[in-house]
């Protein structure tokens, strides 16, 4: 059944959508669009990011962020971590969940973050008892689970087996990030079998980027496999400063018009996320690159 369907979108714009972008929000300004984000419904998103400073500057300002949001019970921040130092960073930030990211890629995963496939999912191994302790919620995102900018294709039985040692970590959710845009939907359906496979007690969440074009085709295979949550940036924008050439996620508000259009509910404000789109491309002074941006809704009311 499509009709009533709760498709969950977490927004990633605050921190997957700013890392890579030539603008330089100021605090007061990723905060606006974080309350702005707030007002068109969304009730979970990425709202930074404990990494190092020198390798992703633009999130260095990640612990400001935090101290100034306006908290209330609905909206859920997520702090992405890489390490047992970023963990406790956003722990300490008071992050209502914590995000951390897997690698599936050997050379990505050591420009990146340092680490091969097995060492990250040994660091998570490390990290998830800190973050259970604090009574958080413990999310991880498997990043180039489609294909490495460096080396190629991904091994989908390398993907499986990271999804099994997460699960063992206790993880309450996992995320397949396609961090270049390499995934077709025939890829999104058989890594999903794959990992339902190897981790069946855990739910699934997809991370699309659009680079080649295949974002929201790509979302609807997802959806049509039973995954209820995507991961979505306002504007389309996004990029990794360690893929070369990755472009943005795949825009929350063509997302949702989709979704909408097919019957599915999102509990997103279309109006208002395009609102907020417009607004972003004069922020950040330049255009963003979702079609609805450009083109409003349809039918227009």
């Amino acid at each position: 059944m499509i009709m009533g369907r709760r498709i969950h979108i977490v927004e990633v714009g605050p921190r997957d959508g700013l890392q890579n972008d030539p603008a330089n929000l100021s605090v007061a300004q990723k905060l606006e669009f974080i309350a702005r984000l707030e007002a068109a419904g969304v009730t979970r998103m990425e709202s930074g990011s404990f990494v190092s400073p020198k390798a992703v500057p633009k999130m260095a300002d990640s612990p400001a962020v935090f101290a100034g949001l306006v908290r209330n019970a609905r909206t859920k921040h997520i702090a992405l971590a890489l390490n047992e130092t970023g963990v406790r960073r956003a722990i300490e930030a008071k992050a209502d969940e914590i995000n951390f990211v897997l690698v599936a890629g050997e050379t990505f995963g050591r420009k990146n973050q340092g680490m091969s496939p097995q060492e990250s999912a040994d660091m998570l191994a490390k990290c998830a008892p800190l973050v259970h302790e604090a009574g958080l919620p413990l999310s991880a995102t498997i990043s180039v689970a489609f294909g490495d900018p460096y080396d190629g294709d991904v091994d989908i039985g390398v993907v499986g087996n990271l999804a099994a040692q997460a699960q063992r970590a206790g993880i309450a959710e996992l995320a397949l990030g396609d961090t270049i845009g390499a995934a077709t939907p025939w890829d999104v359906r058989q890594r999903i079998e794959r990992v339902r496979m190897e981790a069946p007690d855990v739910p699934l969440r997809m991370h699309f980027h659009d680079t080649r074009g295949a974002g929201l085709a790509n979302v609807f295979a997802a959806v049509q496999a039973g995954v209820d949550v995507i991961d979505s940036s306002c504007g389309g924008i996004g990029g990794c400063p360690f893929a070369p050439g990755a472009t943005g996620n795949v825009a929350t508000e063509d997302v949702v018009w989709m979704l909408h259009r097919a019957g599915f509910d999102t509990g997103i404000d279309l109006e208002r996320m395009i609102e907020t789109a417009r607004w972003l491309e004069r922020a950040l002074d330049h255009r963003v690159s979702s079609a609805l941006s450009r083109a409003g809704t349809f039918p227009r009311v």
